[in-house]
């Protein structure tokens, strides 16, 4: 088997290190790990020597090649990952809005907010879709719901007394670790 070696212009080479910070700035790791490959081949490394360097299958970094030879930068670039399907349809979704709009009491729950388990509760009993709690959120961002947590806060303490509790006598009888070479 050849060995894929990319003939770049220095201009070009230049391109792909200033490309390859702007997406480490921008968090884009993995599209910065991708340009760092391409410049390395183009500066004479073999793939091999490449999945040493930056710790990835020697597969992968072929493969990155290949696409930025096909595709040039717009192949090392994300792409949309659309992930496992949505396990509700579109008409469900609708009747889960419906359920969370009239409130937790009208659907037979004790309490007046809704809960992230209480809706995969729901989602269980209404449709038989089994939802972990966490992406019960992440249903309910694509939704559109807000989620909120609760502030912990006495309504009827007095600030004063509540600061001074903080700064200087919770700190007294907190554990402390004990001295070295005190027994």
């Amino acid at each position: 088997m050849k060995a894929r070696k990319l003939d770049l212009h220095p201009q070009t080479i230049n391109k792909l290190i200033r490309l390859k910070k702007e997406a480490e700035q921008e968090g884009e790791y993995r599209v910065a790990k991708r340009l760092h490959a391409t410049v390395l081949n183009g500066q004479g490394r073999t793939s091999g020597e490449i999945s040493v360097l930056l710790p990835a299958p020697r597969s992968k970094v072929s493969e990155w090649l290949s696409n930025y030879e096909a595709h040039g930068v717009e192949g090392l670039l994300e792409g949309h990952r659309s992930g496992r399907p949505c396990a509700l349809s579109q008409n469900q979704k609708q009747t889960l809005e419906g359920i969370i709009d009239s409130g937790p009491v009208a659907y037979g729950f004790v309490g007046g907010v809704w809960t992230s388990i209480m809706i995969a509760q729901v989602i269980a009993d209404e449709f038989g879709v089994f939802y972990h709690p966490r992406h019960v959120r992440r249903l309910l961002e694509a939704l559109n719901f807000s989620f909120q947590r609760p502030k912990r806060q006495l309504i009827k303490a007095d600030p004063i007394l509540q600061n001074r509790w903080r700064r200087y006598l919770y700190p007294r009888i907190k554990k402390k670790p004990a001295r070295k070479g005190l027994h």
